[in-house]
């Protein structure tokens, strides 16, 4: 149903709470786990030969395609970085290693399913697994701000095949160069994507539909513990819980605004704990009773 194209990596994580070292990671890992609890789901991502065998495991034990997953000579990509209390992280060390070279080939297996998520990689990469595809019915893309001050022209093309923009509100107002958060997506709707999710993290998301949007708080928990892929864990959910609902319905604004609330609530149990471990252990009920618990919150 889905191709995830992305990264997987080992994170070394410091925050407030403490200090892990090469926990599982990478866009394509939280994106897919997250994503696993919805719909069918294929990684197209690179390992070195350092990859653990009971990280393949957490794949196959939620039903991700692995085929495509290629194992290189060399380390897996390796990241580095800190969490203030209040502030973005702060990279200390990025090792690309195997992921340096990485150039992703879209099997023929895979190259007519009907979703296809961009994970933030170069967005020439995205443009070439984009033309390696049979016309998927929908093309979900993240970015970031290194690719918009480096590669903003490679972007833009990417994005000319995008329907589904995710992206955080610094990221949509560099992108458009406009302060305006309105006017800054109206830009970005004449660039390609029809439908656009803005992150505001602690602060929660906006979905932003034709001339309708949506915007909801983030999901409260009691603690957090490691912010680190939320806004991965975020698309999961959204595109997981989209790919199930559009499968079987005309898109409505309705799918979308249930998908954007899955989003979230995925995002929020991944901040509870460090790397993947608390997304490893929910089930159906626990996301469940979850949105039940939002959806009380926010009526009114």
């Amino acid at each position: 149903m889905i191709v995830a194209v992305g990264s997987i990596a080992y994170d070394t994580i410091e925050t407030w709470i403490d200090k892990k070292s090469y926990l599982l990671g990478g866009s394509a890992s939280y994106f897919s786990v997250a994503a696993s609890n919805f719909s069918k789901i294929d990684i197209v991502a690179v390992v070195g030969e350092d990859f653990k065998n009971e990280d393949f495991n957490l794949f196959k034990d939620k039903d991700i395609g692995i085929k495509n997953i290629k194992r290189e000579k060399g380390k897996t990509f390796h990241w580095e970085g800190v969490y203030p209390q209040n502030g973005d992280a702060q990279t200390l060390k990025t090792e690309l290693n195997v992921f340096e070279n990485f150039n992703p080939q879209i099997n023929e297996d895979l190259k007519s399913k009907p979703i296809l998520f961009l994970g933030n990689i170069d967005p020439t990469l995205q443009y070439n697994v984009v033309k390696q595809m049979n016309s998927p019915k929908w093309v979900i893309c993240d970015t970031m701000n290194y690719w918009i001050e480096k590669k903003k022209d490679d972007l833009l093309k990417t994005m000319s095949k995008v329907d589904i923009l995710i992206i955080n509100e610094t990221e949509i107002k560099m992108l458009s160069e406009d302060k305006n958060l309105l006017r800054a997506v109206k830009k970005i709707k004449n660039m390609g994507p029809r439908i656009i999710l803005v992150k505001y993290g602690a602060r929660g998301a906006a979905l932003f539909y034709k001339d309708k949007h949506f915007v909801i708080p983030a999901t409260p928990v009691d603690k957090v513990i490691d912010p680190t892929g939320a806004g991965d864990t975020f698309a999961g959910g959204f595109i997981g819980y989209f790919a199930s609902a559009i499968k079987e319905n005309e898109l409505s604004f309705e799918i979308l605004k249930r998908a954007t609330v899955y989003g979230n609530i995925m995002a929020s149990f991944t901040i509870e704990g460090f790397g993947l471990d608390n997304l490893r252990k929910i089930d159906n009920n626990m996301i469940r009773e979850r949105f039940n618990s939002f959806k009380k919150l926010v009526s009114f």
